[in-house]
């Protein structure tokens, strides 16, 4: 069921974007909103990952134009002046420079004083019935894909406990280097930075069936409120878990204080996780690579059950890194026979095989 396929289905609260058929006879207007706290140090980079977070919804729908965005800045009563005359440009700037990316541009919005830093937006797309895809029409043998590795959460945090230097990094700092840290937490930003447009714009080429972007509630969280929405009686089971490199080992090492191989560690600007069919989905990862330059992974399997998501027991951590050349990627696995093999990326990959990128 590609595009609307279902008369003026009206979607508001529960899903990325709310979905309003016009009073213009074959128009919707699709629309979202988000806000959060700063969680990186560079005021522009976190500009982009506002935007690109608000974005975001609107693509796992499938929504690849957007008509105008808003944007939501609460300027915090604790900067100094110069702190204030620093920091709000710069986060500005970045919002504005990932929505020209977007093709769109910024047309209104509002502005506080607050206790706290805060940046987001509203975007808004007026599309036709063909330009958006209803979430809601997974079917017994679809896989699931998801495009931006997860443990954001986990990169930000181990920076700042690297800068603070205190109990936390002492657990972790004999598991992970501190130019691992550095590392993944660079890589975190530019995956936060990053745009799901190709992925939403794929969406349509290879037939899904449904998507979600994975934010707050983690890859679980969302993959389970992404099956309650099902028109069949359907249900998603994950397989593989692709991570920031090293931020599995950091979770486990924190016993497990993230959950992020229980897959309930929040995401921010996460990548799309997308419902399709057996024979199509290596080709989207294959196209997206094609494209982008980035990995894409296909992470499980929808069978028939009670519209609930699950993660197998023992689920296969996918090491991911960003190369120099700013491509996303598996990690290459190590030689055999090297003595720093790490045994999680030795594991066989539960449950049934598949062709990844």
């Amino acid at each position: 069921m590609q595009g609307l396929g279902f008369g003026n289905q009206k979607i508001g609260i529960g899903l990325d974007s709310c979905v309003i058929p016009l009073r213009f006879d074959g128009l919707s207007l699709v629309q979202t909103t988000d806000f959060f706290y700063p969680l990186v140090d560079d005021p522009y980079v976190m500009g982009k990952i506002a935007c690109a977070n608000v974005l975001s919804d609107l693509y796992a729908m499938g929504v690849t134009e957007c008509d105008n965005m808003l944007m939501l800045l609460g300027v915090s009563s604790k900067f100094t002046e110069k702190e204030r005359d620093v920091i709000i440009p710069q986060m500005i700037s970045g919002f504005k420079q990932a929505a020209i990316e977007a093709g769109t541009s910024i047309n209104g919005g509002q502005t506080v004083l607050n206790p706290w830093c805060l940046i987001g937006g509203v975007a808004t797309a007026v599309c036709q019935n063909s330009e958006f895809i209803m979430p809601n029409a997974a079917e017994p043998g679809d896989v699931l894909v998801l495009t931006k590795p997860l443990g954001t959460q986990v990169a930000c945090n181990a920076h700042q406990w690297l800068e603070q230097r205190k109990d936390k990094w002492h657990k972790i700092k004999a598991i992970v280097s501190e130019e691992e840290v550095e590392k993944a937490y660079h890589d975190a930003m530019l995956s936060m930075a990053r745009l799901n447009r190709t992925a939403a714009h794929l969406m349509h080429q290879f037939q899904c069936h449904g998507a979600t972007d994975v934010t707050g509630f983690g890859i679980l969280g969302h993959a389970d409120n992404l099956a309650k929405q099902q028109l069949q009686e359907v249900s998603f089971v994950i397989h593989n878990l692709p991570c920031i490199n090293k931020m599995a080992a950091i979770t486990k090492a924190c016993t497990n204080l993230f959950g992020l191989l229980q897959g309930t560690s929040a995401e921010t600007s996460g990548g799309l996780l997308i419902c399709l069919p057996r024979e199509q989905a290596a080709k989207y990862c294959s196209e997206i690579k094609k494209v982008e330059g980035h990995h894409a992974w296909i992470i499980g399997v929808v069978e028939k059950g009670p519209k609930v998501a699950r993660i197998i027991d023992k689920p296969r951590v996918i090491e991911v890194e960003t190369t120099d050349e700013g491509c996303v990627q598996t990690v290459p696995a190590p030689a055999a026979g090297n003595p720093a093999v790490d045994d999680r990326s030795q594991q066989p990959s539960p449950g049934p095989q598949f062709s990844n990128q």
